[in-house]
């Protein structure tokens, strides 16, 4: 009789406002297996992991691969690496939730915690684009504008774990209304919200007719924007250009405090390519201190857009854990059950 070969493996999740996504990923960057949960953020956290907790173990019984789980890689909203707690998350009304706890009590394995988009620069220096770079920044550009500093090799944390916050820096001290309770914040002019706000104010200032001005607000998506755009559509195609002189003249400002060589974009907003890529290259130069020009590459994330969220929490594991250490976990021949969880707290 044949005895398979345990496949040692991490638990990558990506807990989101609306859906969680999850996967095993090897320790060389190959999904194995993934799927996704809604968060249902209405009902109590105990509720959610307990969820979530019995959707892993049906993925893992389907993956024909035999799996030894390592350790847990987790990408949260208002995650702090230092504590593994998701502080007052926004979208989520769950106060302080303990998930390195929850989890590893859970699994019976070791559990690291960080802000999603540190999760991402993480995944695109361990199994992306930025393999052997040692300072550069990931932009996480969707609903919101995440970020991820690395610096010499490290990911930038600062003293209380909530360093990075690029998204929140200001742009106009009397600008936009952001979710954080703040004026002005970055992420209301370059985010998909951000998108649609520059339309609509450009619709009010301009005469030009445009394919999406009978369109209301709610109905309006940044993908309306960027087909528009491919058409030729010219209030979309200044919403693209406006959105790139803005995040330019903060990435100036960013680059002038952390000179990095590379600066990473991923998202559904850094989808549209060259029609953000093009004119944010173009600003980026005019805008940066001449001892900085021509020295910072501006590229596009490689890691899958399906995957780049759930490869990021993995590799937080697998640059910070010590898989020496880790215990079996899940594997062939021991599987966690729902009657195996361990008491949560809310």
């Amino acid at each position: 009789m044949t005895t398979r070969l345990l496949t040692d493996a991490i638990l990558g999740i990506d807990i989101g406002g609306t859906k969680t996504a999850f996967g095993f990923v090897s320790l060389t960057g190959e999904l194995l297996g993934f799927d996704k949960i809604l968060t249902e953020a209405s009902q109590p956290a105990s509720v959610f992991f307990t969820r979530l907790h019995e959707a892993v173990c049906a993925l893992q019984a389907k993956i024909s691969i035999p799996i030894r789980l390592k350790g847990i890689g987790v990408g949260a909203p208002n995650a702090n690496f230092f504590t593994g707690e998701m502080v007052n998350p926004p979208n989520l009304p769950w106060g302080i939730v303990s998930v390195t706890d929850i989890l590893s009590a859970s699994f019976g394995v070791p559990c690291l915690l960080t802000n999603d988009a540190k999760a991402a620069a993480l995944g695109e220096h361990i199994f992306g684009a930025a393999k052997g770079v040692k300072n550069f920044i990931v932009l996480t550009i969707g609903t919101g504008l995440g970020s991820g500093i690395i610096c010499n090799g490290e990911l930038v944390y600062g003293h209380d774990g909530f360093a990075g916050e690029i998204g929140h820096t200001i742009y106009d001290p009397r600008g936009r209304e952001c979710g954080c309770g703040r004026l002005g914040c970055l992420e209301t002019y370059v985010s998909a919200s951000g998108l649609k706000r520059t339309a609509f104010e450009l619709l009010a200032h301009r005469r030009t007719t445009s394919l999406f001005q009978n369109q209301s607000f709610d109905l309006l998506t940044a993908k309306n924007i960027f087909e528009a755009a491919q058409q030729g559509d010219c209030i979309a195609l200044e919403t693209f250009d406006q959105t790139a002189r803005i995040l330019a003249a903060k990435l100036a400002d960013t680059i002038a405090h952390v000179s990095p060589s590379h600066i990473f974009l991923c998202g559904g907003v850094a989808q549209a390519g060259e029609l953000l890529f093009s004119p944010l290259r173009r600003y980026i130069e005019a805008s940066l201190l001449t001892v900085f020009r021509g020295k910072v590459k501006l590229l596009p994330s490689a890691l899958p857009a399906g995957q780049a969220a759930i490869l990021g929490a993995a590799a937080l594991f697998v640059s910070k854990g010590d898989l020496r250490s880790c215990s079996p976990g899940l594997n062939a021949s021991s599987r966690l059950t729902t009657s195996e969880l361990q008491p949560l707290s809310s």
